[in-house]
């Protein structure tokens, strides 16, 4: 656990980069810190390690004094991930990924090992290890970062805008991994950004930071978009909180429909409407209009139409279902199961329906 109790910052030129922060990061947890730029959240971060040192307050980590401890020593015990990753372009992948171990003392032969197998958990092919930073990709560099954190076990994990530099189908799948490592490690995870987006996907709690280091509000990502504590939340939070806030609610149950569905190559009665096409494991591969067609065969993906989001009823959420009725052509939002077999239908309607019923069931605040 990490505990920040009455902490300042304040540089030499008097500005106040964070100022009078309580706040308490639960163990196990990912924590966001999100907010405009010069609000603090970075300085904040950075004064965990002791990149940063506090002007006044106490940090406590596991109830110990940050202050008390060396802060090299400190370091060594806590995962960093910045921007860009910051690897060492002279040395190999393994070789950086194996940097704390070797800094630890660690044998060079335990070092690499352990190098090798956190390759394999962030997603990194074997061929990889040889290579240098330039020749990979920026979101392969940032899987690099983050096993380099991880390296030495670190019980906290702190990560500065580490998906920033990323396209964004890049960050998508890079916070799908983080989420994935996550409920493997179970590490204490302090995060940073600028994305609202980013900060209710990734995170149990977030803390939103306002300009002058003041927190503006601490709280778990649905109370966050359901109940700003000021007006600056609600407009930092953004006009569509209400549709993100369905990201927390459950799908559970929702009702299905049914689904028509015609394999590929196969007769689709002549006049037919929208047909789902399907694979040999039931798996979705878009829309066929019969009509459209006069009962062609299904033949290439011309006449294919993409099938807009899929609905995980295994994991899903209102948010998904949603989306999913309304990015599909037919209107008929598609959902699967654990294995992304055809499940049956969903309709916007039936989740309106259920958000009606989730509110009249939620207690008045």
């Amino acid at each position: 656990m990490i505990e920040f109790r009455g902490v300042t910052k304040r540089f030499p030129d008097g500005t106040v980069a964070v100022d009078e922060l309580d706040l308490t990061v639960d163990a196990g947890k990912i924590t966001v810190f999100v907010g405009p730029s010069g609000c603090g959240k970075t300085t904040s971060l950075r004064m965990i390690n002791r990149m940063i040192d506090p002007s006044g307050g106490t940090i406590t980590v596991d109830g110990r004094d940050i202050m008390s401890t060396d802060a090299p020593d400190l370091r060594r015990g806590i995962g960093y991930v910045i921007q860009q990753a910051g690897l060492f372009p002279h040395r190999t992948i393994l070789d950086n990924i194996a940097t704390v171990p070797l800094l630890l003392g660690w044998a060079k032969d335990k070092a690499r090992k352990r190098a090798t197998e956190l390759m394999e958990i962030v997603g990194l092919v074997p061929e990889m290890a040889k290579r240098y930073p330039a020749q990979l990709s920026g979101g392969q560099q940032q899987r690099v970062g983050v096993a380099r954190a991880l390296a030495a076990d670190p019980p906290i994990l702190l990560m500065d805008e580490p998906f920033s530099a990323v396209d964004p189908v890049v960050r998508e799948t890079l916070q799908d991994e983080l989420l994935r490592l996550q409920s493997e490690l179970g590490k204490t995870i302090v995060f940073v950004t600028h994305d609202i987006d980013e900060a209710v996907k990734l995170g149990d709690k977030v803390a939103v930071f306002r300009t002058g280091g003041l927190l503006a509000q601490y709280d778990e990502p649905g109370r966050l978009l359901a109940r700003p504590a000021d007006r600056f939340v609600d407009n930092f939070v953004g006009r569509d909180r209400g549709y993100r806030g369905l990201g927390f609610l459950s799908s559970a149950d929702l009702p299905l429909g049914e689904l028509p569905t015609v394999a590929l190559g196969a007769q689709v009665p002549k006049g037919s409407g929208w047909v789902l096409v399907v694979d040999e494991r039931r798996q979705p591969q878009g829309w066929f209009h019969g009509a459209e067609h006069g009962g062609a065969l299904v033949v290439g993906a011309e006449q294919v139409v993409p099938g807009g989001s899929l609905y995980d009823v295994s994991s899903g959420s209102l948010r998904s279902a949603l989306d999913a009725a309304l990015s599909s052509p037919s209107g008929q939002g598609v959902a699967i199961d654990a294995d992304g077999a055809v499940a049956g239908s969903i309709s916007a309607d039936d989740v309106l329906r259920a958000l009606a019923d989730t509110r009249r069931d939620e207690p008045v605040a």
